[in-house]
């Protein structure tokens, strides 16, 4: 996600302070770019087998911390200098959430060490992603070995035991499989020096190429570059802009199909109702869900624009003095799909 997600196609606001700048970079961009945003899932139904971990199709997503439950994102870095009451209490009392995703901006380790240990102790499985706003739907190889690095030195001081989300939507429209396989092969085996758990990538194109993803992952070429390392989940964000430049379209369900068609577990590492038009991202979501997909929704707090599920925005943290935060008119539109 983006600082407030203005959406990547991921849709997110971004902070005031680059507000600016990000409405001048989106109007530049061609329709892919402005199109883009940007566990516990069931099975099928009685009596119908489960699909192989060859296909993907049917499988939960686990880790190595086990299934991963179906959950929320939360993007705290950019509010209140990352001092924030992220709104335990209430969030505990919606019980259909059982995953956390906590995206931290780098610079913001001493904060993010708080975060990730009151989540963990109010009983969530968390996730935790790389999150620099200014490089996302970035191809640069030296922003996600920045990620792989930083990952290398941070991991054990944030506390570990939690699942790594190496970078967040890095890779845009136009990369190519072996391209984003390579890159991830170099910054995987940076991240493999001080952790051995699941792995989460973000598809590249704000999360929206699938089947670049699943060809980076399984070959689609002769000789082909693809990802060496298998103890990965590829993640993908759905918004209604949700456009996948590859098959010139908007995405829809088969996209899920696609990116399970890599062997590997699959999620939905986002999904929002706001952001441009075009994808039905509603259906996509539950499709994913009912293949047994993990589903996070963005967000409960955090985005800077619509998209959040509690209100008000974060605020302030007191130790001993937890913030008081209600239910959004747009609370709904995630919890009932989880």
């Amino acid at each position: 996600m983006k600082k407030p997600h203005f959406m990547e196609q991921s849709f997110k606001l971004i902070p005031v302070l680059f507000l600016a700048l990000s409405i001048s970079f989106f109007v530049s961009c061609d329709k892919a770019d402005t199109d883009q945003k940007d566990p516990e899932a069931k099975l099928l139904t009685a009596g119908q087998t489960p699909a192989r971990s060859t296909s993907g199709l049917t499988s939960k997503t686990t880790s190595s911390f086990g299934d991963i439950g179906n959950g929320v994102n939360l993007q705290p870095s950019y509010y209140n200098g990352g001092n924030c009451d992220l709104g335990w209490n209430l969030m505990k009392q919606n019980t259909k959430i059982k995953t956390v995703r906590i995206e931290v901006e780098p610079g913001q380790e001493t904060n993010a060490k708080r975060w990730i240990s009151e989540a963990k102790s109010n009983g969530f499985l968390v996730i935790v992603t790389y999150h620099k706003s200014s490089v996302l739907g970035s191809d640069s190889t030296a922003e996600l070995n920045a990620a792989a690095t930083w990952w290398k030195n941070n991991y054990s001081s944030l506390g570990g035991n939690f699942v790594i989300n190496l970078i967040n939507e890095w890779g845009s429209h136009n990369i190519s499989p072996a391209a984003f396989a390579a890159a991830y092969n170099t910054a995987i085996t940076e991240v493999r020096k001080v952790y051995s758990g699941t792995i989460i990538i973000d598809i590249p194109g704000w999360g929206q190429e699938t089947a670049t993803a699943a060809c980076a992952v399984k070959g689609c070429s002769t000789g082909q570059t693809k990802i060496n390392d298998t103890k990965i989940i590829l993640s993908a964000h759905i918004y209604p802009g949700a456009y996948n430049q590859a098959k010139g379209r908007y995405m829809n369900t088969s996209d899920i199909d696609d990116l399970a068609s890599s062997g590997r577990p699959c999620m939905i590492g986002e999904f929002g109702n706001s952001g441009g038009s075009g994808a039905d991202w509603s259906g996509i979501v539950d499709y994913a869900k009912n293949k047994g997909w993990t589903i996070l929704g963005w967000a409960w707090d955090g985005d800077g624009g619509s998209m959040n599920m509690i209100t008000p925005q974060f605020q302030a943290y007191t130790s001993g003095n937890p913030k008081t935060y209600t239910t959004s008119s747009y609370f709904s539109v995630v919890y009932n799909k989880l």
